[in-house]
């Protein structure tokens, strides 16, 4: 909390511009409060907010405010059986079984990557690519004819963002023996884009290579 003062007291641009909000408020009551995008877009207000907001202390504080509050949901995938339940206190005993909208068991469904209720999942049995929203029971397949939204474990890495015009994306990146080829699906438009990425040569060699390759590795033990 020092270090989360010190930024923005020594901005006397600031107490100009909000003259009734003092440094306190803003770091404990506002900034930690707003949504992962707002805060995104506050780094670029000047190098004391950008410097205040990569701190590890408000991380903290901003992820224990997204967790409060009862629409938060908790989505539980047994062997048989799949369930959603509220992170409310008083409902944390209240679960309701949903049926997936694919023909898998629960344990064959694969969690690679979630956004704001968003899930990208890959089936077991054919590794394909979906979206799934398990509050509205909306699913979309990804995957297509020219081998685009198929997951393939351990040397793949999958994650959700939205971009700049909010369109969900899915951010796919495919290691290949010496390459590293990315895609992005886009919830828009629904086809997939190839992304320019590492295109200089020297990051095709091994040790670029094994380095992606450990980092999936660790992420999937």
């Amino acid at each position: 909390m020092k270090k989360l003062k010190g930024c923005l007291y020594s901005t006397s641009e600031l107490n100009t511009k909000l003259p009734g909000l003092g440094p306190d408020l803003i770091i404990s009551e506002i900034l930690p409060r707003l949504p992962a995008k707002c805060v995104g877009r506050a780094k670029k207000v000047c190098k004391e907010w950008l410097s205040c907001i990569s701190l590890k202390e408000f991380v903290m504080m901003h992820c224990r405010h997204m967790c409060k509050g009862s629409r938060q949901k908790i989505l539980s995938i047994g062997q048989e059986s799949c369930f959603i339940s509220s992170t409310g206190v008083d409902l944390v005993d209240e679960k309701t079984m949903i049926t997936l909208p694919f023909h898998v068991r629960p344990s064959d469904v694969w969690i690679l990557s979630s956004l704001n209720g968003l899930l990208c999942v890959c089936l077991r049995n054919t590794f394909e690519m979906l979206i799934w929203n398990p509050l509205i029971r909306s699913c979309i397949n990804i995957s297509d004819s020219k081998s685009y939204g198929f997951f393939k474990i351990y040397s793949d890495a999958v994650g959700l963002y939205i971009d700049s015009s909010n369109d969900y994306r899915v951010l796919h990146i495919k290691l290949g023996r010496f390459t590293v080829d990315v895609m992005a699906y886009s919830r828009r438009t629904s086809h997939w884009k190839r992304i320019p990425f590492l295109q200089k040569r020297h990051y095709h060699t091994n040790g670029y290579v094994d380095v992606f390759r450990n980092w999936v590795s660790i992420c999937w033990q």
